[in-house]
């Protein structure tokens, strides 16, 4: 073979003997396990397109055991993992899609683009399957909102998803803010997108059919994001700044026309398979939709349209320019699919063609500048089982008493630290920046348990959220995950809908620390049986590693995102109180579990202990019930106990309906514990006077703890607590502490 390299490439020699292949990612067993794979030593271009086909952004080569222990299959699941989305089915002949993915490393560096990108790549991986995108949500987590450095983080993500997602006319409709030390220099920017598509619409990325030309549809590649696979799979460190070239710069106006031309493309039912350009860019699109197929691919490289002179084989593959599509259609197509892209102003060049030796062949200036077995790059790259090791912390853990703190009297005042908490706070601030209303479709705005998006033409709606608690994560793992994904169904039920499957974003420190790796396994442990038993199936995600700073790794994140059904939209239901008079219901059980808590980590300043423990049977009872309560007609208004406890949730309520309430309650544990407590499978209803008692009746005689502890009254929040006063404010000052705080802080 011929190897034609740029004067500035070092040669195959070269790359071997100064191991320059290390700076790529790439250990010396891989890289001889690639020079067996070609028969050779690879050249520059080659030991790249190896070099990020093997990252763990790409490959999930640390991975991959874990998310192997994951349900993936249900009786609804039309497409689980592996595409560039999953997809359910919600019946007369309709699916939703929807997947999360990360950008925390290029968000540490360019927070703006790092942001924007990560919406247009989201996009691109929900309308690569042929779906209409109906909605963006985001899980975003910061330092603590005190430094510069954190607040400048913050302020650029939010505009960055902002900026792209309201450019491009998706509303972006719901997320979650977390601060906390932990994320210091590290932010996660984890994006969602969830699309609407009929079924006989859905496409594969797959490059079918011998001889059969490839396009690359979308702006000219230039070289920005060269790399940016591997940058994700490494730590950042000091020098990440310097590694700004591997962000991506996005273009919002230039995908809703790629978007808008693929759909119609895809409408005409000529494509066979089409994949965005995503994590290492044409390399990965083009290795992985022959895989697919048991084909191989002849890319001209000559052909890719390029923004900047002089650019080499090694510069093309690996660049991750955005907004970029590859597709496939026969021969006799040609001229159709040219026409659409022509009409929507949109670049497409054939560059391309399938064949039928399994080999990923790349032609540069006339010669052959790459020749790879696509099973090498898709298939084979080695799969780690890494050591495992129970952290000191976790250990040290076990034998504190969460409770031993003298007991915490002014509650009011513990209530105004709790919702002044920035974690806890409202996110007005950043929501606003969104437009949450596009295309009118949006049934809940955000601010409540779920956002909620209707489905034209149909009585059924969509829910969805995001959710994790990384505090409950790092002190029990397995309980964490559990809690992640209970939390999610209990957010997705409050609304009024079935939860359906989940998406997930697994973040975490670095596997090669085997207390990182414990973690991560017994973290995907708890989420996994979660699943099982609540039937959400995970369908896709994604995998973020690597995420540390200078103290060390984050919390373990691993961000749960989910969507349920609305079977009617009478159903949706908000966590506002609504009437005056309306009964206060309570179900589940408080325990005095303070450990992970928000009132833990704001009032004593402390992360310690055990989180709270949750029985999934009783959880799924309690959604299972809820959910019929509300498909009856019981229910105004419902809200799960999450952080904060039944003070906040109480509050919240209070705040988001402009009513008070009256609240009695009776109690053995102590009164802080009580308000404060995160103990798990709890929620929050109310109902009509005249229907609280059958209310009541219709979830005792389900198995679930209820009680009636108080009535929608007023413009104060008035709790007793064992018949002695507790705590009254009123809703307009909770309301202020509870608005002021991120406004202020960002001033």
């Amino acid at each position: 073979m011929s190897q034609q390299v740029s004067a500035k490439e070092p040669n195959a020699e070269q790359i071997a003997e100064q191991q320059i292949y290390k700076q790529m990612g790439v250990s010396d067993s891989e890289y001889e396990l690639i020079c067996g794979f070609l028969g050779r030593k690879p050249n520059y271009t080659e030991i790249g397109v190896f070099s990020v086909m093997w990252s763990e952004h790409c490959a999930y080569k640390n991975s991959k055991p874990l998310l192997r222990r994951f349900p993936t299959s249900g009786p609804r699941v039309l497409m689980g993992p592996g595409e560039g989305a999953g997809i359910v089915d919600i019946g007369d002949n309709q699916a939703v899609v929807f997947k999360i993915e990360s950008h925390n490393h290029p968000s540490a560096v360019e927070p703006y683009q790092g942001a924007a990108t990560g919406v247009g790549g989201i996009i691109r991986d929900i309308f690569s399957m042929g779906s209409r995108p109906i909605a963006v949500l985001n899980s975003l987590r910061f330092g603590k909102l005190e430094s510069d450095r954190v607040k400048y983080l913050f302020e650029h993500v939010v505009s960055g998803i902002a900026g792209y997602g309201n450019c491009i006319g998706i509303p972006t409709v719901g997320g979650e803010v977390v601060f906390d030390d932990s994320y210091d220099g590290n932010p996660l920017v984890n994006a969602m997108c969830v699309g609407l598509i009929d079924h006989d619409k859905i496409q594969r990325g797959v490059a079918k059919g011998v001889g059969n030309p490839v396009f690359y549809v979308g702006p000219p590649t230039g070289r920005d994001g060269i790399h940016g696979a591997t940058f994700a799979s490494e730590e950042l460190t000091e020098e990440s700044e310097a590694k700004r070239t591997a962000v991506q710069v996005g273009d919002p106006f230039m995908e809703k026309l790629v978007m808008e031309a693929c759909l119609e493309l895809i409408d005409t039912g000529i494509v066979l398979g089409i994949q965005d350009m995503g994590a290492a860019g044409l390399t990965c699109s083009s290795a992985e939709m022959a895989s697919k197929a048991g084909n191989g691919l002849e890319l001209y490289l000559d052909q890719v349209p390029q923004r900047e002179a002089g650019m080499t084989a090694y510069e093309m593959m690996l660049s991750e320019s955005q907004e970029r599509m590859l597709f496939v259609v026969e021969p006799k197509d040609e001229a159709q699919a040219l026409e659409i892209f022509e009409r929507w102003g949109v670049i497409c060049a054939k560059v391309g063609k399938v064949t039928d030796d399994g080999r990923l062949k790349l032609f540069h200036h006339g010669e052959v500048v790459g020749d790879m077995p696509v099973t090498a790059l898709v298939d084979e790259c080695p799969i780690y089982d890494k050591p495992s090791t129970v952290p000191a912390y976790y250990l040290e853990n076990e034998n504190v008493d969460t409770n031993r703190y003298e007991e915490v009297t002014d509650l009011g005042g513990a209530l105004d630290k709790v919702l002044s908490s920035p974690s806890v706070a409202s996110k007005a601030w950043v929501y606003e920046q969104y437009d949450t209303m596009v295309r009118t479709s949006t049934a809940v705005r955000p601010g409540s348990d779920a956002a909620v998006v209707t489905v034209r033409g149909t009585r059924k709606a969509l829910a969805m959220t995001t959710d994790c608690n990384g505090r409950f994560v790092y002190l029990d793992p397995e309980v964490g995950g559990r809690i992640a994904v209970s939390e999610a169904a209990r957010n997705i039920v409050c609304s009024g809908a079935e939860p359906l499957a989940i998406t997930d974003n697994l973040n975490f420190g670095s596997p090669e620390k085997p207390e990182i790796f414990w973690q991560m396994e017994k973290s995907v442990d708890g989420m996994a049986e979660a699943c099982r038993v609540l039937d959400t199936p995970v369908i896709g995600g994604n995998v973020s590693l690597y995420n540390e700073n200078a103290k060390g790794a984050i919390y373990p994140t691993p961000v749960v995102g989910m969507v349920g059904l609305v079977h009617d939209t009478e159903h949706i239901t908000t966590q506002g109180f609504k009437t005056e008079g309306d009964a206060i219901l309570l179900l589940g059980d408080t325990f005095a579990e303070l450990g992970g808590s928000e009132f833990q980590a704001i009032v004593h300043g402390v992360t310690e202990g055990r989180p709270p423990q949750l029985d999934l049977n009783t959880e799924r009872k309690l959604l299972d019930t809820v959910l019929a309560a509300i498909q009856n007609g019981y229910v105004h208004s419902a809200h799960d106990l999450s952080e904060g406890g039944l003070a906040v949730a109480l509050a919240e309520s209070c705040i988001s309906g402009g009513l008070g309430a009256n609240v009695q309650l009776n109690t053995n544990l102590r009164n802080d514990a009580l308000l404060f407590s995160e103990s798990q499978s709890r929620i929050l209803l109310s109902a009509s006077a005249d229907k609280a008692k059958e209310l009541e009746d219709f979830i005792a005689s389900r198995g679930v703890p209820v009680q009636v502890i108080g009535q929608v009254q007023g413009q104060n929040l008035d709790i007793q607590i064992n018949g002695a006063k507790a705590l009254s404010k009123t809703v307009s000052g909770l309301k202020q502490v509870w608005e002021d705080v991120i406004p202020c802080l960002m001033k």
